[in-house]
């Protein structure tokens, strides 16, 4: 993928031009970014986490700075001027990640954010399921979120400008309406053993682990976690994708 180095007074730029509202951007750090310039695909799963090891990371082919070459962490973001189409999962697992800007659609298997990323999306975000697990993310969506499943941990709520479309799973104490997300469910009457598929599942009698409110839902979140890094689906009738590769230890 061609990408190329962006000063943040660019990338701002390039946000005025494309109509992105400041009050979605002026949170990100203000640094050079990475930038897909028009849509684009990538064929495989895509680890945010990945920034620490450059040259492992797809959109690591930017030209214009050869002063970062066999530098570690020296990507702040990714702005994709268009569409983003991931045939597999998005994860970010830690802190001090990278931030993810499109300019249009967002498509992925699955998306779990359980580290620092901001991800802002200026159109839809489509995903089987979306797994927030952290207040220290920032994930604005000026679209809709439509999951069949979305997951929301630690007081962790999007900002959605449209609507999330899909069964939500939160604690009892989180009011989304309060937040002002409005929740669409296509199917209110389906219980989780519906939808996911078993071995994510608490089986009757089973223990339930220490997360109270996904306890309640039945729902084990780091067997959860660990299909998606393998690429095994958690939604029934899911797809199986390219699943996560351990990544190597910092040098």
């Amino acid at each position: 993928m061609k990408t190329i180095y962006q000063t943040w007074a660019e990338t701002v730029a390039l946000f005025e031009r494309r109509g992105f509202p400041a009050e979605t951007y002026g949170s990100l750090d203000e640094e050079e970014y990475i930038l897909h310039p028009g849509p684009a695909a990538l064929s495989g799963s895509l680890w945010l986490d990945d920034h620490q090891y450059r040259h492992q990371n797809p959109w690591i082919d930017a030209g214009g700075r050869p002063e970062y070459e066999g530098i570690d962490g020296a990507v702040t973001g990714y702005v994709i001027d268009g569409d983003l189409h991931v045939d597999g999962n998005i994860l970010n697992l830690e802190y001090g990640s990278p931030s993810l800007i499109v300019l249009g659609d967002l498509k992925a298997a699955n998306l779990v954010l359980g580290g620092s990323s901001h991800v802002l999306v200026q159109g839809d975000l489509c995903v089987e399921t979306f797994v927030g697990t952290s207040t220290g993310q920032l994930v604005d969506i000026r679209g809709d979120l439509r999951a069949t499943l979305a997951i929301l941990r630690d007081e962790f709520v999007p900002e959605v400008g449209g609507r999330l479309r899909g069964r939500t799973l939160v604690p009892d104490h989180i009011d989304l309406a309060g937040h002002g997300l409005a929740v669409e469910d296509p199917a209110p009457h389906a219980g989780l053993s519906e939808l996911l598929v078993p071995e994510v599942l608490v089986a009757d009698g089973g223990d339930p682990g220490g997360d109270v409110h996904l306890a309640e839902g039945r729902l084990r979140h780091e067997h959860l976690i660990d299909r998606l890094v393998r690429g095994l689906p958690v939604i029934r009738g899911g797809r199986t994708v390219a699943p996560l590769e351990e990544l190597p230890p910092v040098q």
